[in-house]
C-alpha cells in the first residue's frame, strides 16, 4: 500500500498532465498516448530498450537510480533493475515482441501492479513521419483489487504519460 501511496502523492505532484484512460472497469483499464518524436523510429526504438536507464525517472525505480535499469530487447528478455544495496535484482516485465525501429510489447505490472498481482500488455508502435516518429503507446492492465482496477487507472496512466514525456524531451523536441 505504500507503493500504491507514493504513486498517488506524485501523480498530484505531476498536476495537469493530460491522462488518457481510454476504457476503464472492476477488473481492468486501458492507457493510450501517441507523441510526437523528433527522432527516426530507429533512433526511438534505441532509445526505449538501450538507453532506458537514461530518460526514465529514478523516482520510479526500487533502487532510486535510473542506471540500474536494463532491457534485453528480444523475445523473453527482461525489463530489469539491479539492487546493488542487496545484491538483489527486480524484473519489472517481460520483453513479448521486439520488431525493431517498429513495434516494442512488454508484458507485466509495474510498480505496485506487480505486488497486486495485476498484469498488463505495455506496446509502443513507431511510425514514421516528416522529421521523426509518430510514438503509439497502449497498456491494458488486468486484475483484482477489493476497490477495483478503475481506481488505478489514472494514477499508472500519468506516471506513465510522465515517462513517455521524459523520453520525448530525452529525444530533443516534436517534429
Amino acid at each position: 500500500m505504500r507503493w500504491l501511496f507514493a504513486t498517488v502523492l506524485f501523480v498530484g505532484w505531476i498536476g495537469s498532465a493530460a491522462a488518457e484512460v481510454v476504457a476503464s472497469g472492476e477488473d481492468g483499464f486501458v492507457s493510450e498516448h501517441e507523441l510526437l518524436l523528433g527522432a527516426p523510429p530507429e533512433r526511438v526504438y534505441e532509445a526505449l530498450t538501450a538507453e532506458v536507464h537514461r530518460w526514465w525517472d529514478p523516482a520510479h525505480s526500487y533502487s532510486g537510480d535510473a542506471a540500474n535499469l536494463y532491457l534485453e530487447a528480444r523475445a523473453l528478455g527482461c525489463f530489469c533493475e539491479k539492487l546493488p544495496a542487496s545484491g538483489g535484482s527486480v524484473a519489472h516485465m517481460q520483453v513479448a515482441f521486439a520488431d525493431p525501429g517498429k513495434t516494442l510489447r512488454l508484458l507485466g505490472g509495474l510498480g505496485p501492479l506487480q505486488g497486486m498481482g495485476a498484469s498488463g500488455a505495455m506496446q509502443f508502435s513507431l511510425q514514421p513521419i516528416e522529421g521523426g516518429t509518430l510514438l503509439k503507446y497502449r497498456y491494458t492492465v488486468s486484475g483484482f483489487s477489493p476497490e477495483g482496477m478503475g481506481e488505478l487507472a489514472e494514477p499508472v496512466d500519468r506516471v506513465q504519460l510522465g515517462q513517455l514525456r521524459r523520453l520525448q524531451s530525452y529525444l530533443g523536441s516534436n517534429p
